[in-house]
């Protein structure tokens, strides 16, 4: 017998988010193929499926005992993971759910009803010029519907908004020409019916059963030209990033400026109060550096990425447009400028966040190079490594991984790369330049353990070379420690020492290295850079 619930918990917003992302991979290809509207790019189901991933992940990462955290990790993930225009929306959606549920242990019926007007508010709030016939207006429907909805009984509030989002996209074709000569309802508004579907689903215990997406049909010409009503195709390019370190006043402002530069767009907030939020950012426009500038005024902008409409429809021929290109995975802002400075494509490690398969993968198949060589620089991606390795040699790229377990053999390896070789070749001379480079790193104990030479202690300096503890020293003795280390490497040999110094390394450690061996091993050089990964105070690599 099936029960229908009374109330959401944390356990029943998992179970929606694990049936959201079921539904959407299953609906991914039709809602794409639907997607004529603002612009016939044919990426709304997929925009939707990942950003509702993103959520997910963040869902099954976070500690939570509650709906109303379950549903604000939610809508932190989906921020962070919004692509496109709907993605931007859904996120929008889930913050509403969040707002309204904050500190709420479960939510009925009546929370629902505030969660879902909150929710249309923020979704509209955050498009510059809304067009009726679209996905906020299946939303808008939904609202309206919970508002006018006198009960307060769980059960028949999702199925109401489930059918009034349901009927509402059923006349998305007679809102927008452009739905009516494709033969199609809105994606957006398609992939939002999917969700509070889903809602209902796991509310009653049944499946809703909908009507088949209607699929476009080629038309003549003559019959596909029209004024557009937004989206105009004068933008080339989608721009999106993720903003921090901003405020309300100067994301007011990124807004007006970016709307002068071009159209669909979007500046929607995490909710977090000024100073400490983050802030989506979205665009379609011809002046990408314009729209960067923008950003870079008004927060710090990361997480770009920069899509250009024409491309995603390109024949097959032209998906490649070089030879060659590294792809480096890095930890740390100072080694990113060094990888990039010799030329690589650079994936920076999320501050507290495992590396998504997604990014890397984009990354790789964003270099638009037929044969690319992967530096993972550590030996905790290959997971994330083999896989998005994988999927882009299913996809027809060429992409191999050098084995580098640390980013010194990984800048050694990339000193080596010679784009006029053979990329075999290329592949054999990089690998054994890491090969050839012993890895050495400082870190700082976390807690009581026995090692190889000892037993160290919280705040303990420990000296490692290839991946082994060979000497510990007290908190206070960094420089020591470098030196000894330096001096253990080089006892097999060796002259060149890389120094690439972390985010808590002392002042004054490179030039007393520099010293010590400039005394000990004159005939050794030394190259020291500042890194600023977090973990590692000191990487050392001698050649």
């Amino acid at each position: 017998m099936v029960r229908v619930l009374g109330v959401l918990d944390a356990a029943a917003v998992r179970r929606w988010a694990v049936t959201c992302v079921d539904a959407l991979e299953a609906s991914r290809e039709e809602i794409d193929r639907i997607n004529v509207y603002p612009v016939a790019d044919g990426d709304t189901g997929t925009n939707l499926l990942h950003t509702m991933r993103a959520a997910l992940e963040a869902l099954v990462r976070a500690d939570v005992m509650d709906a109303g955290a379950a549903v604000a990790a939610l809508a932190r993930g989906a921020l962070a993971g919004a692509r496109g225009n709907s993605g931007v929306i859904l996120s929008q959606v889930l913050r509403g759910l969040a707002e309204e549920w904050a500190g709420a242990e479960t939510a009925g019926g009546e929370g629902i009803k505030r969660a879902l007007i909150r929710a249309d508010a923020l979704a509209t709030a955050a498009v510059a010029d809304p067009a009726p016939g679209t996905i906020l207006t299946v939303l808008h429907a939904a609202a309206g519907a919970v508002r006018e909805c006198d009960g307060d009984d769980l059960a028949e509030v999702v199925m109401t908004l489930s059918k009034a989002a349901a009927d509402a996209l059923a006349e998305t074709p007679r809102q927008l020409s452009a739905l009516a000569k494709a033969g199609v309802v809105d994606a957006g508004g398609r992939g939002l019916v999917l969700l509070l579907d889903a809602l209902a689903e796991v509310v009653t215990g049944d499946r809703v059963e909908r009507p088949a997406i209607p699929h476009r049909v080629a038309r003549l010409a003559e019959d596909l030209h029209a004024e557009r009503e937004g989206g105009s195709s004068e933008f080339e390019y989608e721009v999106m990033y993720l903003l921090d370190s901003s405020d309300d006043r100067r994301t007011s402002t990124l807004r007006a400026e970016l709307a002068a530069l071009g159209d669909c767009v979007s500046v929607v907030s995490d909710g977090t109060p000024d100073g400490a939020g983050l802030w989506t950012v979205h665009v379609h426009c011809n002046d990408v550096g314009a729209a960067m500038e923008a950003g870079v005024e008004a927060g710090r902008p990361h997480r770009i990425t920069v899509v250009r409409f024409a491309d995603q429809i390109e024949a097959t021929p032209k998906r490649f447009v070089r030879e060659r290109a590294v792809v480096a995975i890095v930890d740390g802002e100072g080694i990113a400028e060094l990888f990039r400075g010799e030329g690589a494509v650079v994936v920076t490690v999320p501050p507290a966040q495992p590396l998504d398969t997604a990014d890397l993968l984009a990354a790789v198949s964003g270099s638009r190079a037929a044969h690319v060589v992967l530096l993972p620089n550590s030996t905790h991606f290959n997971v994330v490594v083999d896989e998005a390795c994988a999927q882009a040699t299913q996809a027809g790229q060429d992409v191999v991984a050098v084995p580098t377990a640390s980013a010194v053999q990984g800048l050694a390896a990339l000193a080596v790369h010679d784009p006029a070789r053979r990329a075999g070749d290329d592949v054999v001379a990089m690998a054994e330049a890491a090969a050839a480079t012993r890895r050495g790193e400082l870190l700082i104990a976390q807690r009581e353990a026995l090692t190889w030479v000892g037993r160290c202690q919280p705040g303990d300096v420990l000296g490692m070379v290839d991946g082994e503890v060979v000497l510990i020293e007290p908190a206070s003795a960094v420089t020591a420690a470098a030196c000894r280390l330096a001096d253990r490497m080089l006892a097999a040999g060796g002259e060149l020492v890389t120094a690439v110094l972390g985010a808590g390394a002392p002042d004054g450690v490179a030039e007393a290295l520099a010293e010590h061996l400039r005394h000990t091993r004159p005939e050794v050089e030394l190259a020291a850079y500042p890194g600023g990964q977090p973990d590692a105070v000191l990487l050392l690599g001698v050649e």
